[in-house]
């Protein structure tokens, strides 16, 4: 009698239980789907105020759900304390490269308390973002071009550093106390301080892309500054400020004219106090204004056969977060315009003589004794002012060839370069061959070092030990605290 009113209560009971549990699965699901899907419900908007990490990795997260077909979020490496180098893609095709057409990038935040940078590409990305569709140049700017944004290099840095605070140097360095911006190899003279995370991070990123244009971003100064930071020359030219000349002087001036005449008040030059220097027209070779060792702008050109500049963008290095709409209105156009660069010059493919393309060829613009290197696709960029010019183009088990070109204003101009293979007699091996095998032992982009000087351009790097060098670096340090 009791066996069957015993049987319903436990059914009963074994139905609310489920339906208990359901429904807390349920209400599980529906969190995390509000978690992921209620960005598209909230108005997309980013305020004029500083994030800190967590708040801008939000951000990046928001806008990389927002819109999928039009940015990508990765992390190039983490910092001392094990937070993420965010780099945002900004593209109509943010996931793939698009063959033929140039990878551009901004890095900002390489010393933690110079913030502006930081929260610009933020901006940036917001706006490139929510104009692509709307405004014909930022939809040919992201149909033509893949644009990675790196907004904090430092983000351990940034996290101890504090606002208001226009010079000095907490948070400059990063959590191990190295200041990133001296940390990277260098050409002119040996850099012996242990390479940080954050350095590897960036090296290893720029060996698996090749980048054609970039923008560092700083502050402590009002000016766009071109390579060489570093120079052969040892105490004396600290105080000289002798020009540090690259062999492609002429472009980088260009670049930072692009820059300075496109911002709002750096084409002016006026320093940001008397004790410090002003800069015809809002530019300045490196050199010239202080040298630097195992600065990141000469290791992307050097290394890299990256034309990167460093933009210095507030006079204040951490001002209030109350002038940041003023910045942002004084930088968006010439952020803009300077990307754009990256479609003037040469480009073009490298294939043989079936139409394949032929990876890790060395590219030569002559008497441009800078090196770049082709693509897995073949392809290669160079931005170049209108003019003639021969191209010298070299790979292994190839015979070499130039090519004569010309540049004009108006557009890039296309060349496709076919290399014949080398004939050789049975049993020669390539090391008693003819033909081009320059880098055959290179098998990592990041340690090829392309730029060759003129013979003696670095004599004086054996010499840069000693008393001589502690003054020289002393001085560089003191005045590396003032500036960015």
């Amino acid at each position: 009698m009791y066996g069957p009113i015993f049987l319903v209560v436990s059914i009963l009971g074994a139905f609310h239980e489920t339906t208990a549990a359901s429904q807390h699965i349920n209400k599980d699901l529906s969190n995390q789907y509000n978690a992921r899907f209620h960005v598209y419900e909230e108005p997309y908007s980013i305020d004029f105020t500083y994030h800190n990490y967590d708040q801008m990795s939000r951000f990046l997260r928001t806008t990389s759900l927002r819109f999928q077909n039009l940015t990508a979020l990765y992390s190039i490496g983490k910092s001392v304390k094990g937070r993420d180098l965010w780099v945002m893609v900004v593209s109509s095709s943010p996931y793939e490269h698009m063959i033929g057409k140039p990878d551009v990038k901004y890095v900002a935040n390489i010393h933690g308390n110079e913030a502006v940078g930081r929260e610009l590409m933020l901006h940036l990305i917001h706006f490139l973002v929510t104009n692509y569709g709307s405004d014909p140049y930022i939809t040919w700017l992201l149909d033509n071009t893949r644009i990675h944004i790196l907004p904090s290099m430092n983000p351990d840095g940034f996290e101890v550093s504090k606002e208001g605070y226009c010079e000095g140097g907490q948070g400059r360095y990063n959590a191990r106390g190295f200041d990133l911006n001296r940390n990277f190899p260098d050409y002119f003279k040996q850099n012996n301080k242990k390479s940080q995370p954050e350095t590897e991070a960036v090296k290893e990123w720029v060996s698996k892309i090749q980048f054609v244009l970039s923008g560092s971003l700083h502050g402590g100064a009002l000016v766009a500054s071109y390579p060489f930071d570093n120079t052969p020359n040892s105490l004396f030219q600290s105080y000289t400020s002798a020009p540090s000349i690259s062999p492609d002087d002429d472009v980088f001036q260009h670049l930072s004219l692009i820059y300075s005449r496109n911002h709002g008040s750096m084409y002016q030059g006026l320093p940001c106090s008397p004790s410090q220097p002003g800069f015809k027209n809002g530019i300045t070779n490196g050199a010239q204004w202080y040298p630097l060792t195992g600065g990141m702008q000469d290791f992307n050109y050097v290394w890299n056969g990256c034309m990167e500049i460093t933009l210095e963008l507030s006079c204040c290095k951490y001002p209030p977060a109350s002038d940041l709409q003023f910045y942002w209105d004084e930088n968006r156009v010439a952020l803009i315009k300077f990307l754009a660069e990256a479609h003037r010059g040469i480009r073009g493919f490298v294939i043989d003589e079936n139409g394949n393309p032929i990876e890790r060829a060395s590219i030569k613009v002559k008497s441009r004794d800078v090196s770049f290197l082709t693509t897995k696709y073949g392809e290669f960029w160079r931005i170049l002012l209108p003019g003639m010019y021969k191209l010298e183009v070299y790979a292994n088990g190839y015979l070499p060839r130039d090519v004569e070109f010309r540049v004009v204003e108006q557009h890039p101009t296309y060349i496709n370069v076919t290399l014949y293979r080398a004939s050789r007699h049975p049993g020669e091996d390539e090391a008693g061959s003819n033909f081009y095998n320059g880098n055959r032992d290179h098998v990592n982009r990041d340690h090829v070092i392309h730029f060759r000087p003129h013979s003696g351009a670095n004599a004086a790097s054996e010499a840069n030990n000693g008393i001589f060098s502690s003054l020289s670096n002393g001085f560089n340090s003191f005045v590396s605290n003032w500036f960015g």
